[in-house]
């Protein structure tokens, strides 16, 4: 939850042009990885609860690349990325 908030914080200081590109695709990765973590959580098999830590933590990766983007486009320092989840 704090790692989305995190994403929402950081997203508010791109440019208005990536509203719906880069901004909107961060946000969809970040909820998406406790999403997944919740409904798996509430799933009755093991299997399916894997299923879910799966798909949550390929949202995590999108989420990283996502960020090395923003960095990379000089939306954010890459130094803030180190420090933004405690």
């Amino acid at each position: 939850m704090d790692l989305t908030d995190f994403a929402y914080e950081v997203a508010k200081s791109f440019p208005k042009d990536e509203r719906f590109a880069l901004t909107s695709q961060m946000q969809r990765s970040a909820v998406s990885v406790p999403s997944n973590i919740a409904e798996g959580h509430g799933r009755e098999h093991l299997g399916e609860y894997l299923h879910h830590l799966s798909i949550a933590n390929g949202s995590l990766m999108e989420l990283e690349t996502q960020f090395a983007i923003a960095s990379r486009r000089q939306y954010i320092d890459q130094a803030a990325l180190g420090h933004g989840v405690t």
